[in-house]
C-alpha cells in the first residue's frame, strides 16, 4: 500500500532552503529519507539486524557514502564504466559520518548497522559533504533502531572575516577557516577541518556558531520523526550479565591491574603483563569453567581495567608511562637521513616514530582529484603507511585502508597551509611510513612532513607541527587533560583531540568527542594545553632545521621557466607533437607548456643541467623573432651546388648562396662545406614573398682592396 510523502524543511540561511522527505523511496529499509538543497538530493539508508551474531563482542557499525556518477551526467572512466570501489573523498566522508553516528548508539547494542547514503542528483555549487550526516541521522531519526540522540553536521568557514554556514563550493575556495561539526542538541561530537593560522578563540567561536546551526537541523528530524508517527525503539537482545563472576574478576585482579599500570613500563612489555595477568585470570577459574562464564570473565577483566586505569589518572594524576598530564615524550629527529630522496626526515616521539620523504615531480605529477560533480589536480599529496611491524603484529598488506587515508587527509591538510603556490613549479609528493606506533602516528607524520619538506628546500616559511590529546573525565566533576596521548590512553579517553598548527596558528584539527556534556571552558583548557605542548615540539624542530634549504638537492630535478607568445606554442609542440618529443628525448628533459592568457608558460625540467640549458636554448631559437643584420652560429643542414642550407636558429634555415660564402668566386661547391659544419652568418635580408632567409658569411669578412686588373664578382 502506497502512503504519502512526509517532509519537513528548514532554511540554511539566505534563503537556501533543505527539504528532507521520507516514506518515497526504499520503503524496505528500516528508515530512508532523501535530502534535498536546490538540486542536490541524497538518499540515505539504514538497516539493522533483529539480533547480534552469535558471540558479538562489538558493535558493528558499517558506513559507506557514494557518489553516483549519473548524479553529474557523466559516466565513469574506468574499463567497466562502473562505479568501483569507494575513492578517498568517498572514505573520508564516510568516515566523517560514522565518527560522528557511532556513540548514538548504546553500549550494549550489538547489532549490525548499515548505514549507505549515496549522491543520486548533484549541484555543481553546493557541497555535498556537509549534508550527508544530516542525511543519516534523519534515517536513523525516522527508523526504529535504537540510538540515544539526533545529531545533525554542518560545514562553516570563514569567509572575508564572516561565518558562513554550508557555503557554496566557490565560496569556500576563499575561506582561511573551514571545518566540519556534528553535534547532540547539547553537545560536540566531531570536528575536523583546517585553517590558515586561526587562534584558538576563532576556533571556539566557529564551533559556537556552527552549533546554533546544528540545533535547527536536529528541530527539523524531530519533527520528521513526530509527523511519521515514531514514538519508541525496537528492543534487542542485551548481553548476558553476572555479577557473582564481575565480583570474582574484581577480587582476582584490581590490585594486580593497578600495580602493572603504574610500573612504568614501555608499551609491550606492559601489555605482555595485562595479558599475562588475564591469562592467569582464566586459570583462577578452574578447568570446570564454560566457555560462556570464560567470555564473561575476560569481557569483565577489560572493564576493570579500562576503570583502574582512567581513576589512576583522574586521581593519583599518574599516566601509564608515568609522564605527568601535560608532559610531551622524549622527542628525537634529524633530516636527510636517505641520500636519494629529494628531501627525508626521521621524527621519533616515545614510541613513535614516522620516516617521511618528499620527491619533487613535474606537472604532469599531479594527482587527479575526482568527484561526480568535480574534476581537479592538486600539485602537492601526502601517503600515509601504516604497515603491521609498527605496532609488532602480523597482518596482511592489502593496501591503504580507511585509518590510512584519514590520518594521511589530516597530516596532507595541515602541511599545505604552508605550501607555496602560485609559480611555485614542482609538484610535491609526501610519504610518511610508520616505522614504530604508540599514539599519535599522524601527528608524527606532520612533524616528520615538515622537516622533510625543509630539507628538500621547498619553501615553506614555517614548521607545522602537531599533537595529539586526550581527556578522562569522572562523575563528580573531575576532568584530567593528557598531552601527547598513547595508544592505550587513546581507547581509554573521552576525547581525541588532534591539533596542529605554527608557532602563529592552528592549521589543522581533528576532534572526536566519546562523553556527553564537554563544556566550552575544558575545551579552552585543552586548546590552550594543545598549544603548549605544540610549541614544545615545534622549538625542537626549528633546532634541527630553522629553515627550508636555499636550493633543492643537487639530484632533484632542475626546473627553467620560460615566457612565451601565445603564436610559438604550436611551433614548439609542432605537428602531432613531434618537435616537442623530438626535444624531451634529444635532451633528457621533461617540458610543460600552459597557455595563461595571452602568453605561453614552458616549464623546463631535468636532473641533467646541460640538458636543460640546451633545451632553453633550442626554445629560445624556435620562438625567437630572426632581425635583418644580426649575426648567428649556424649548421650547415645541406649543401647544394649553389650554396649551404644552413640553420641559424632551431628550426629556422635560410640559403647561404655561393656567392656569398666568400669575398672571393667560387666556382663549385665541392669541398667548401660539410653537413653539420658550424658556421658564423649574418641575415642580411627576407624575401618579402616566400618569407626565405638570406644569409652571408662574407660579410663578416674584411672585404679585400680590389686590383686594377681584377673584374668586379658577378653575384
Amino acid at each position: 500500500m502506497l502512503t504519502q510523502p512526509l517532509s519537513v524543511s528548514f532554511d540554511l540561511g539566505g534563503g537556501r532552503e533543505v527539504t528532507i522527505e521520507t516514506g518515497k523511496l526504499a520503503r524496505q529499509a528500516d528508515g530512508a529519507v532523501t535530502v534535498r538543497q536546490g538540486n542536490n538530493i541524497l538518499l540515505a539508508t539504514v538497516v539493522a539486524s533483529k539480533e547480534p551474531r552469535e558471540g558479538q563482542s562489538f558493535f558493528p557499525l558499517s558506513v559507506d557514502y557514494q557518489e553516483k556518477f549519473s548524479s553529474a551526467g557523466r559516466i565513469p572512466g574506468s574499463f567497466f564504466k562502473r562505479e568501483a570501489r569507494l575513492n578517498d573523498y568517498e572514505i573520508l566522508t564516510s568516515r566523517l559520518i560514522d565518527r560522528a553516528l557511532r556513540p548514538l548508539f548504546p553500549e550494549d547494542y550489538l547489532c549490525d548497522v548499515q548505514v549507505l547514503i549515496s549522491l543520486v542528483s548533484s549541484d555543481n555549487e553546493i557541497l555535498p559533504d556537509a549534508l550527508t550526516c544530516l542525511a543519516a541521522s534523519a534515517a536513523l531519526a525516522v527508523s526504529d533502531i535504537p540510538i540515544k540522540e539526533i545529531i545533525s553536521e554542518v560545514r562553516i568557514a570563514r569567509i572575508n572575516g564572516n561565518f558562513v554556514i554550508n557555503p557554496s563550493r566557490s565560496e569556500v575556495e576563499n575561506a582561511d577557516i573551514n571545518l566540519i561539526i556534528a553535534a547532540t542538541e547539547k553537545n560536540l561530537m566531531m570536528v575536523e577541518g583546517e585553517s590558515k593560522e586561526c587562534s584558538e578563540e576563532d576556533l571556539i567561536e566557529a564551533l559556537g556558531i556552527a552549533h546554533e546551526a546544528i540545533r535547527v537541523q536536529i528541530k527539523a528530524q524531530e519533527k520528521l520523526r513526530a509527523l511519521k508517527g515514531v514514538t519508541g525503539k525496537r528492543d534487542y537482545p542485551k548481553p548476558a550479565e553476572n555479577e557473582e563472576i564481575k565480583a570474582k574478576v574484581a577480587a582476582f585482579a584490581a590490585d594486580k591491574i593497578k600495580s602493572i599500570a603504574k610500573a612504568n613500563t614501555a608499551k609491550h612489555e606492559r601489555s605482555d603483563a595485562f595479558k599475562a595477568l588475564k591469562s592467569e585470570l582464566v586459570v583462577s577459574f578452574g578447568e570446570e569453567a564454560d566457555d560462556e562464564t570464560l567470555r564473561l570473565a575476560k569481557k569483565y577483566y577489560e572493564d576493570l581495567q579500562w576503570e583502574l586505569v582512567r581513576e589512576m589518572m583522574l586521581n593519583d594524576r599518574i599516566r601509564l608511562d608515568g609522564r605527568k598530564l601535560d608532559q610531551v615524550r622524549q622527542l628525537a629527529m634529524e633530516i636527510d637521513p636517505l641520500p636519494t630522496p629529494h628531501g627525508s626526515a626521521l621524527f621519533t616521539r616515545g614510541e613513535t616514530q614516522s620516516l617521511s620523504t618528499v620527491t619533487l615531480g613535474t606537472p604532469l605529477d599531479e594527482l587527479l582529484i575526482e568527484t561526480a560533480a568535480s574534476s581537479n589536480y592538486s600539485k602537492f599529496y601526502l601517503h600515509y603507511n601504516f604497515p603491521p611491524f609498527s605496532t609488532g603484529e602480523t597482518k596482511p598488506m592489502r593496501g591503504p585502508g580507511r585509518r590510512e587515508i584519514g590520518h594521511g587527509n589530516l597530516a596532507m591538510r595541515s602541511l599545505k597551509q604552508m605550501i607555496p603556490t602560485g609559480d611555485y613549479p614542482y609538484t610535491i609528493r609526501v610519504i610518511s611510513d610508520i616505522l614504530e606506533s604508540n599514539g599519535s602516528s599522524s601527528m608524527a607524520t606532520v612533524c616528520a612532513g615538515s622537516l622533510a619538506l625543509m630539507d628538500a628546500g621547498v619553501p615553506i616559511p614555517k614548521h607545522v607541527g602537531g599533537i595529539a590529546m586526550g581527556l578522562i573525565t569522572g562523575q563528580d566533576g573531575k576532568y584530567a587533560i593528557l598531552s601527547d596521548i598513547l595508544g592505550d590512553e587513546d581507547h581509554l579517553g573521552d576525547m581525541d583531540f588532534k591539533v596542529t598548527g605554527t608557532r602563529d596558528g592552528i592549521c589543522g584539527v581533528q576532534m572526536d568527542i566519546k562523553v556527553d556534556g564537554l563544556s566550552m571552558e575544558v575545551m579552552r583548557e585543552a586548546l590552550t594545553q594543545a598549544k603548549a605542548g605544540r610549541l614544545h615540539i615545534l622549538n625542537a624542530m626549528y633546532e634541527c632545521i630553522d629553515a627550508a634549504h636555499a636550493d633543492v638537492k643537487p639530484h632533484a630535478p632542475r626546473m627553467v621557466q620560460l615566457t612565451v607568445e601565445k603564436e610559438f606554442i604550436g611551433a614548439i609542440i609542432g605537428p602531432g607533437g613531434k618537435v616537442i618529443q623530438e626535444l624531451q628525448k634529444e635532451t633528457g628533459t621533461t617540458i610543460n607548456i600552459e597557455e595563461v592568457g595571452e602568453k605561453g608558460i614552458v616549464k623546463i625540467f631535468s636532473n641533467d643541467k646541460a640538458g636543460v640549458e640546451k633545451a632553453v636554448e633550442t626554445i629560445k631559437g624556435i620562438t625567437a623573432v630572426p632581425e635583418v643584420g644580426t649575426v648567428y652560429e649556424g649548421v650547415v643542414k645541406g649543401v647544394k651546388e649553389f650554396g649551404a642550407f644552413v640553420e641559424f636558429l632551431p628550426k629556422k634555415e635560410g640559403l647561404l648562396h655561393i656567392s656569398e660564402i666568400s669575398w672571393k668566386r667560387l666556382e663549385t661547391m665541392d669541398g667548401i662545406f660539410k653537413d653539420g659544419e658550424k658556421v658564423k652568418v649574418k641575415l642580411v635580408g627576407v624575401d618579402p614573398k616566400t618569407g626565405k632567409f638570406k644569409l652571408s658569411r662574407k660579410a663578416l669578412m674584411p672585404k679585400p682592396e680590389r686590383q686594377e686588373n681584377e673584374r668586379p664578382q658577378q653575384g
